[in-house]
C-alpha cells in the first residue's frame, strides 16, 4: 500500500475517521475516477489539436500556400500531441497511487518510458521546425525591408 494511503486508513482503523469515509475500496474508486477524468482531458486535447490541425492542412492545401504553412499545422498538432501526452502519463502515475503491485510499477515505468520518449524526440522536432521557420521568417522580413 503507498505511504499516504496506509496513513490514512491506519488513521481510519484507529479511529481518527470514519472507516466508511475512507476505506481503500472507497479510495480506490475515487482514484479510478480521477484517473478517467484526466485520461478524458488527454484524449480531448489530442482530439482538439487533431480537428485543428485537419482543418488548418485543408486551410493551407486549398491555399496550396509554401510548406511553412504545413510546417506550422505540424507544429501546433505537436504541442497538443505534447500536453495529450503529459495527461496521459499523468493519469498512469495516479492508477497506481493506490497499493501498486510490482507488476503496476513495471507496467508504469514502461509506459513513462516510452511517453517520455516521445515527448522528447516531439519537443525536439517541434524545436527544430520552428527555428527553421523563425529563420525563414526573419530572412524574408529582412529581404522584404530591403527591397523597399
Amino acid at each position: 500500500m503507498g505511504g499516504s494511503a496506509s496513513f490514512v486508513l491506519s488513521l481510519a482503523a484507529e479511529g481518527g475517521f470514519p472507516a466508511s469515509v475512507l476505506s481503500e475500496d472507497l479510495l480506490r474508486a475515487y482514484v479510478d475516477l480521477l484517473v478517467r477524468l484526466v485520461e478524458a482531458a488527454g484524449a480531448i486535447v489530442i482530439f482538439i489539436g487533431a480537428a485543428i490541425a485537419a482543418v488548418g492542412f485543408v486551410r493551407a492545401a486549398l491555399r496550396r500556400h509554401s510548406n511553412d504553412e504545413f510546417v506550422r499545422v505540424r507544429l501546433g498538432l505537436g504541442r497538443y500531441l505534447t500536453l495529450g501526452l503529459e495527461f496521459q502519463l499523468a493519469s498512469d502515475v495516479l492508477s497506481t497511487a493506490i497499493a501498486p503491485t510490482f507488476a503496476e510499477i513495471g507496467k508504469l515505468a514502461a509506459i513513462a518510458a516510452i511517453r517520455t520518449v516521445l515527448n522528447y524526440f516531439l519537443a525536439k522536432e517541434i524545436e527544430r521546425e520552428r527555428a527553421e521557420v523563425e529563420g525563414r521568417d526573419a530572412a524574408s522580413s529582412k529581404a522584404d525591408t530591403s527591397g523597399s
